[in-house]
């Protein structure tokens, strides 16, 4: 009689002794730069409402969200007109309201709303868990791992932000691993939509741009055209993405193409951090 080997689902992986020793031996060294520079430990659920996760990562985003069915009999909401379309856009919010948590960005604003009178901002928050995405796995892309996430909430000084970044040059000084670390302003992404004059679609920009390691330039090209941008547009931000120097000399380059207010905002902040 054959009998059934034990076995996990793809994109998981289990973690013996010494990986777990190795582990915690990183994330408390993770914990207590955290906890020298003030911020506070959170925790949240593992599955959050639906209506909490959705619409925060744009369509590809929310594809990756794992969803969890009703309990009970969950087809029993569903009329036949649903079941017969074989609609799963449809069928989903009859059947699924919750769901595996993202991120911890997400969770951590929902918990912000429905704390608020308890929360002395600004708020320094770090929180170190595990989140899942129903992405395909592939070498060093799993579908359940850890985030280490430090924020502050509440404060629009650049002081704190600065404070960030020596926080990630602390945490892998600690570990004696040496690192580049890359700066970014939001406003300039907003910059970048007010450059080709589209600040109606800045969402699907931002996915496609955050995407560039991943599928490249030419990648980038046919999903920003895939979400409704010209080539006139497209041939602005691919030239905006192409700019190369040093962090001044970036800078430098945008000065001189942005005119939108938020984009020189973005520019002045990021040369004072």
């Amino acid at each position: 009689m054959a009998i059934n080997k034990p076995g996990i689902p793809s994109g998981t992986r289990d973690f013996g002794p010494v990986e777990v020793a190795k582990r915690n031996y990183i994330i408390e060294a993770i914990r207590k730069v955290y906890t020298l520079y003030g911020y506070q430990p959170i925790e949240t659920p593992a599955m959050e409402n639906l209506s909490t996760l959705t619409g925060k990562y744009g369509l590809e985003g929310d594809k990756l969200l794992f969803k969890i069915l009703n309990s009970g009999d969950f087809l029993k909401d569903a009329d036949a007109e649903i079941l017969q379309e074989k609609s799963a856009q449809k069928l989903l919010p009859v059947i699924a309201e919750k769901g595996l948590r993202y991120d911890l960005t997400v969770p951590f604003a929902r918990y912000v709303v429905m704390n608020k009178h308890l929360i002395t901002f600004p708020f320094k928050r770090y929180q170190i868990q595990s989140v899942w995405r129903a992405d395909r796995p592939q070498k060093g892309r799993y579908r359940e791992f850890y985030q280490c996430d430090a924020d502050v909430i509440g404060s629009k000084s650049l002081v704190l932000d600065a404070e960030l970044v020596q926080i990630i040059q602390d945490v892998f000084s600690q570990l004696n691993v040496s690192v580049t670390i890359r700066l970014n302003n939001r406003k300039i992404l907003d910059g970048i939509s007010e450059y080709i004059g589209e600040t109606e679609k800045n969402l699907f920009l931002t996915v496609a741009i955050d995407k560039l390691d991943k599928i490249g330039i030419e990648g980038v090209e046919k999903e920003l055209s895939a979400n409704g941008f010209n080539a006139a547009q497209i041939e602005k931000i691919i030239s905006v993405i192409a700019i190369d120097g040093t962090t001044a000399e970036k800078i430098s380059a945008l000065e001189k193409i942005f005119t939108g207010e938020k984009g020189k905002e973005g520019l002045k902040e990021l040369k004072e951090l």
